[in-house]
């Protein structure tokens, strides 16, 4: 156990221009079970998710539906919010917006910080900008048309302007020197080489400000009210300000006319000074997370994160990437409503890959539903209940421990979570198979004894089974550990199956 080991771990922020959708569950519910199979282990875990609400998008689609832009980021960061009941996430989960008073204190202060370090300065420039994507681009990240790569139909904006930009281009062996001395920085492997060269080939100063006359919503750059923080250099901030820093008080932020202060538990420290700092991510935030950040963080004086892992995309028909600005999306609302959180949480973890884009349509969702969790996983724990029921079998002897496999944990170590699902329905297969095998309900009237023995044994696989699915799938791993406590056999099978 490691009681005194702190853990962090964060998903990315959605940014709050359309209603969640799959793509976003698929990361808060990876981020999950790390957090809730480190807390297992002992881990003092910290665990961060929210939402990004500055930016010219907010702004635009506020004022075309007519609302005060607080109060269009305010409808839409709940529906976020609310995807913690929605999907049996952790309850201590925290949640921080970018419109929060403690993180406008903090990318303010982190700001002055690089300034005085060096790391910013003023120039003129012009340059290609997608909306969608919140980035500048260059021609090599455009496609025939001019377009962008992931937004392709959306007109890119031309930019012309005088802003304050960062100096990303001083960090090209700062970064280098740190992946060689961390081999396990990003995951999955090939993610990593994709950074490494493109920091090898050279990096350029990137703007990280816009004209407040032509983008007012966001924070304004300390000491220059006619221009604002830029959209990713304020979000990525977020990692850190969730945590507390800096702790200050008013009068120990230059330039800011906000009251605030950050009392209690020195939590940086804890957490990202002396613990190991997990960041979750889509492969489109790549850049940001494994490049941008680290170099701000380097230029703010601060520790890099440990581990950046790389998910897939998720995509629709015909390998479509699903994106809200495309309009394939999934509403993780509408699947839970259908087949409940369990099932979503099963499928995402089991059926899509840890780190290459995967396909999620209805019928395979559904197929996968029937098969594993209908007529596999519930279909063993009603027959097991039942014959305990029926033949009166003593079970209170049980213990609720994991399944013991080293390949088990290597494959959380390596964040493979499908894998370690892979391992679990295994059991679950061969518990299934035993029972095909040995005939309880036929030997207990000719060998009861025996009879009684092999009940006891699937007994006991049932209630590693369950102990070890609680990260994973938590409010089944809890039904199914309360039936054996209770000897109960359930009221209405765990997983109807759908016609």
């Amino acid at each position: 156990m490691n009681k005194n080991k702190s853990f962090y771990i964060t998903t990315t922020l959605p940014y709050v221009n359309a209603t969640p959708h799959v793509g976003f569950a698929l990361e808060l519910i990876r981020a999950d079970v790390i957090a809730r199979y480190k807390k297992f282990q002992g881990y003092d875990v910290f665990f961060n998710t929210g939402t990004d609400e500055h930016g010219k998008k907010l702004w635009e689609a506020s004022q075309k539906n007519g609302q005060n832009v607080q109060d269009y980021v305010d409808e839409y960061a709940s529906r976020f919010r609310n995807l913690k009941g929605l999907l049996n996430i952790s309850e201590d989960i925290h949640f921080i917006r970018t419109t929060d008073l403690n993180h406008i204190v903090a990318v303010s202060e982190f700001w002055i910080k690089c300034q005085e370090n060096g790391f910013i300065y003023k120039k003129n420039y012009k340059a290609k900008y997608c909306t969608g994507c919140e980035l500048y681009k260059t021609d090599s990240e455009l496609n025939e048309k001019g377009e962008c790569l992931l937004h392709p139909g959306k007109p890119l904006e031309l930019i012309d302007e005088e802003n304050y930009f960062f100096k990303f281009s001083e960090f090209q062996d700062k970064l280098l020197e740190f992946y060689d001395n961390n081999p396990k920085f990003v995951i999955p492997d090939f993610r990593f080489n994709e950074i490494k060269s493109f920091v090898k080939a050279g990096l350029e100063d990137f703007s990280i400000s816009r004209m407040a006359s032509k983008m007012p919503w966001g924070i304004p750059v300390p000491g220059d009210k006619s221009q604002v923080i830029y959209v990713w250099f304020d979000a990525l901030v977020n990692y850190i300000s969730t945590l507390g820093w800096p702790k200050v008080c008013m009068n120990k932020v230059p330039h800011s006319n906000i009251g605030v202060c950050m009392p209690g538990e020195d939590l940086f420290a804890k957490y990202w000074g002396e613990g190991e700092v997990v960041q979750y991510c889509g492969k489109d935030n790549l850049r940001q997370q494994s490049a941008m950040w680290q170099a701000m963080l380097m230029a703010c004086g601060l520790s890099c994160s440990n581990h950046i892992i790389i998910d897939g995309f998720i995509t629709g028909e015909g390998g479509v990437k699903m994106s809200k600005s495309l309009g394939n999306t999934f509403n993780p609302y509408d699947i839970v409503d259908e087949y409940g959180a369990e099932a979503l949480r099963y499928f995402l973890l089991k059926e899509i890959s840890p780190f290459e884009d995967s396909p999620f349509t209805v019928e395979r969702f559904k197929s996968a539903y029937n098969a594993n969790l209908a007529n596999g996983l519930g279909n063993l724990v009603s027959r097991l209940m039942n014959m305990l029921v029926a033949y009166d079998i003593n079970i209170s002897g049980i213990s609720f421990e994991p399944i013991v496999s080293g390949e088990l944990d290597k494959s959380y170590d390596n964040f493979e979570l499908n894998k370690v699902m892979d391992i679990i329905w295994n059991k679950i297969s061969e518990l299934d198979q035993f029972i095909q095998e040995s005939e309880p309900y036929k030997k207990i009237k000719v060998e009861p004894d025996q009879a009684k023995i092999d009940l006891l044994k699937m007994t006991q696989d049932l209630a590693c089974i369950a102990t070890s699915l609680f990260p994973l799938m938590p409010k089944t791993s809890e039904k199914i550990i309360e039936l054996l406590k209770t000897r109960q056999k359930p009221e209405t099978p765990l997983f109807l199956r759908k016609e």
